[in-house]
């Protein structure tokens, strides 16, 4: 059996297009297209990237385009980001100048609320 590669998994390049869902118990670092839904530890999504597709992480940093939902422990929305769709989250940052079509909602939890806007 071979072993699994534990080190954070990266797709670099605004070329590259991916079609199909994608799930990782690692980090993701995508800069191309995805169209499909992505379950991983933790996204960094490039401003130049496009995701057609729901989105579940623990750690969200969005700078691109989403068409789908996203739920995050901890949501990182970038002001050049451009969202639609639903969003929950326990944390959230948005920064001036993000565009987000959709619902925000808090997700049910024992903890404070946390909401930073950054101008």
């Amino acid at each position: 059996m071979a072993d699994r590669h534990t080190g954070a998994f990266s797709i670099l390049g605004t070329d590259i297009v991916i079609r199909g869902d994608i799930a990782a118990q690692s980090d993701l670092h995508i800069d191309g297209t995805i169209e499909g839904d992505i379950a991983c530890a933790a996204l960094v999504q490039g401003e130049a990237s496009t995701i057609r597709g729901n989105i579940a992480a623990k750690s969200v940093r969005l700078s691109g385009t989403v068409h789908g939902n996203i739920e995050a422990t901890e949501l990182v929305i970038l002001k050049t980001a451009r969202i639609e769709g639903d969003l929950r989250y326990d944390a959230l940052t948005i920064e001036h100048g993000s565009r987000i079509d959709g619902h925000l909602a808090r997700r049910p939890t024992d903890a404070e609320p946390a909401l930073t806007l950054v101008g």
